[in-house]
């Protein structure tokens, strides 16, 4: 009896296997309509291979979204992405009708990327677990599938395969929970093949159609506000483009997304320099709780850019000053005190705000990015001061670390520092000089006391210098693992053995064997034991304290100090023009010019010196002026410079257009190389009046110059170069005339 019920139950275990495995077996199939079928394939999809594949996918976006780097100092693009521009691949991976790839093509390469691994798997899905029974699909996880393929497509800059796949889910799934989002990344995959019309008129659609939009969550309006804002900019359509970022921000569902949304609208209406509705902006920015901490922390930094008066400035500054306290914010630094260094300088205190730029250069987190604005306001400072050779430091600053240089405000930084090089160069020419004949002006015995003085200063600097490297290298490492007194620690220098010995070392190795007594860094206190390598560096350093090597290097001779001289009053002469023409700074320039006045032995600068002088005062409305006129017209009569200050040319009361004036050169031009010298002149001196406001006329001047040259005696044809090298000194025909009237007088 017990062994017949064993057997029954053994045979029943059978038959329940058996049928438990065509029961899953009937299962399987996808063509088969049956509730068991539907929920088997479904579950499937969405727990096994869909889920695979959006863990790939969001592997893939991770890694985009961590290597995208945002230019803060720029509006900030809609989608964080930076696609490759030559990389645009029209042909899919799986090629074919019905998404966009071949259900029957099962060899294909094996996919390495995470997008490509994704796409492998909503493939997989569609291809295995599909249940397209009489043109419908019952497997309510095959859109998804459809959407994960289309936007794998999309990150891999796949974009008309991603559109096929969108298009498939809106032609077949038409109730699809998926289906306004899945319009949403067709009209993104249109923007980015330059088909922003058609993207916005599938969005406005989208959102227009009021049964539709019933149905559609804030979070998918968001994102197709979104999406339109980002056709917009791209069409260069500001103003709708912002119409649309304001309702993407009335709900915040996407964190990350309506952050950013926030501080592109805000970007927008700083460039409107509409600063209180970017306050407001930005300070919602702030207020938002979700937002990512970047977003806040650049919303606050956008506050100061954005101060309208003291009492805004003043409240934004302590916000500031509290950011910078808070040790979360080290990689925020730079930022933050450039731009409290920012609001000092409106607020007009400019020592503060100097201070607060250094700072952000000297912040760790400092970028090239926002160095370049820093050395740039320090330069901006020092120019506005007449500081132009500490400002042309700052500039070469900026030129040095910019990797824009197409930047229209690199190119102008470029254009300033290269104006201000010739401004350096006599500078430097004038400072030299001056010391050099300052000193060969002293007696033997005050030329003495001055060397001996500055070795003394130069004695001293380099004694602190040294203990101060001797007292890094032996304590230097005190705070880490390999200190010199880690066994001795709380001891006294000089009762720790280690470090003892390390002094003694590092100081004979610097200056050899010597005795304890007074002045022993001289050389002659060197022991005769010092190594050859050492007694030659010893000599080196002491050479700096040789009185007689600096008293060799002042010039005796006449010759050497008169070129100095003439070298001096040269540069004086030249840095009065460029202050007076070039930077606008009559002060400067009457101090250089007035000063090389008194100084000048050369006949042929005071001319000029008076002229530009005469010029300067005049602006001014300074009666000095009378003063260099007399000059000219008593001593200089005959020249051009006393007719123009007699007869003054008028421009004419309807001066003609550029096109015209370059004609009018041509055909002046023309009479020239037609050897027409005295028609030359005639016909400009009948233009000058008409073309006095124009930039040729620095031209004109110059072939009048050289058609004087051509019949007229050298003395004329000298003072007509003359003319133009000193009216137009900072021109390039300025520049051409000088160097004639140079070789014009050394070769008398």
């Amino acid at each position: 009896m017990f062994n017949h019920r064993f057997v029954c139950v053994k045979y029943i275990k059978k038959i329940v296997l058996v049928v438990a495995f065509f029961t899953v077996l009937h299962s399987c199939s996808t063509k088969k309509d049956t509730l068991i079928n539907r929920n088997f394939h479904a579950l499937t999809t969405k727990y096994n291979v869909l889920f695979n594949g959006k863990v790939s996918f969001k592997k893939g976006l991770d890694a985009l979204n961590n290597e995208y780097k945002d230019d803060w100092f720029k509006q900030l693009l809609v989608e964080p992405i930076k696609f490759e521009e030559d990389k645009f691949i029209i042909s899919p991976k799986y090629s074919g009708i019905g998404g966009g790839f071949d259900t029957n093509k099962n060899e294909v390469k094996k996919a390495t990327t995470p997008f490509g691994i994704a796409e492998e798997k909503a493939v997989k899905a569609i291809q295995k677990h599909g249940m397209n029974i009489n043109s419908e699909e019952r497997n309510r996880q095959i859109d998804d599938a459809y959407l994960l393929l289309g936007k794998s497509r999309y990150y891999e800059q796949r974009f008309i395969p991603a559109i096929e796949a969108f298009n498939y889910i809106i032609s077949n799934y038409q109730k699809a929970s998926l289906i306004y989002e899945t319009k949403i990344w067709r009209a993104k995959a249109n923007i980015r093949i330059d088909n922003e019309e058609l993207a916005i008129e599938s969005l406005k659609l989208l959102l227009d159609i009021r049964d539709q939009v019933e149905n559609i969550s804030d979070l998918v309006k968001e994102e197709a506000h979104t999406a339109l804002a980002m056709a917009y900019v791209k069409t260069d359509s500001l103003q709708k483009a912002k119409e649309q970022l304001i309702k993407a921000t009335q709900t915040l569902k996407n964190k990350h997304q309506a952050a950013r949304n926030l501080f592109i609208l805000g970007q927008m209406y700083t460039a409107e320099n509409k600063k209180d509705s970017a306050l407001l902006v930005f300070n919602k920015l702030i207020d938002f709780k979700r937002a990512p901490y970047k977003y806040k922390m650049h919303a606050n930094i956008e506050l100061a850019k954005n101060s309208i008066n003291d009492s805004t400035s003043t409240i934004i500054l302590k916000k500031m000053n509290k950011l910078i306290k808070n040790s979360d914010n080290k990689e925020y630094l730079d930022a933050l005190y450039y731009q409290v260094g920012f609001l000092h300088q409106k607020n007009d205190s400019v020592d503060l705000a100097k201070e607060y730029y250094k700072k952000s250069l000297r912040a760790k987190s400092s970028g090239n990015k926002q160095r370049t604005f820093t050395y740039q306001k320090l330069g901006d400072i020092s120019f506005k001061d007449s500081e132009y050779l500490l400002a042309s430091s700052y500039y070469d600053s900026v030129l040095a670390i910019a990797t824009d240089t197409l930047d229209i405000r690199i190119r102008r930084i470029k254009r300033k520092h290269r104006n201000l090089a010739s401004l350096i160069k006599f500078e430097n020419t004038l400072a030299t000089n001056d010391s050099i004949l300052r000193i060969a002006a002293l007696t033997k015995p005050e030329q003495e006391t001055f060397f001996q003085k500055y070795i003394d200063n130069l004695k001293k600097k380099d004694e602190e210098a040294a203990q101060l490297k001797l007292n890094q290298q032996a304590f230097g490492a005190s705070f880490g693992g390999n200190s010199l007194q880690s066994n001795n620690k709380g001891k006294w220098y000089f009762y720790n053995s280690q470090s003892l010995s390390f002094g003694k070392a590092e100081f004979k190795k610097n200056w050899g064997d010597r005795k304890l007594e007074d002045n022993w860094r001289w050389s002659s206190k060197a022991s005769e034991n010092v190594a050859e390598t050492d007694s030659i560096q010893e000599n080196k350093v002491n050479l700096r304290y040789d009185l007689a090597s600096y008293l060799k290097t002042i010039p005796t001779d006449k010759g050497v100090i008169d070129t100095l001289t003439t070298d001096r009053n040269q540069a004086l002469y030249e840095l009065g023009i460029i202050y007076k023409e070039q930077f606008k700074n009559p002060k400067l320039a009457i101090e250089k010019l007035e000063r090389v006045n008194t100084l000048n032995t050369n006949k042929d600068l005071i001319l000029p010196i008076n002229w530009h002088l005469y010029n300067v005062y005049k602006d001014l409305g300074d009666d000095k002026s009378n003063k260099y006129k007399n000059v000219i017209l008593t001593d200089y009569p005959k020249t051009k410079f006393a007719q123009v200050i007699k007869n003054p040319n008028k421009p004419s009361e309807e001066e003609i257009s550029v096109n015209e004036i370059e004609e009018l050169y041509k055909k002046v031009y023309h009479l020239y190389k037609d050897d027409k010298f005295k028609e030359t002149i005639e016909s400009i001196d009948k233009a000058l009046p008409t073309v006095k406001n124009s930039k040729l006329i620095a031209k004109f001047e110059l072939l009048k110059a050289y058609a004087v040259g051509k019949f007229k005696d050298r003395e004329a044809y000298k003072a007509a170069m003359d003319f133009v090298a000193v009216s137009y000194g900072n021109t390039e025909e300025g520049k051409q005339a000088k160097r004639i009237v140079q070789q014009l007088s050394n070769s008398k």
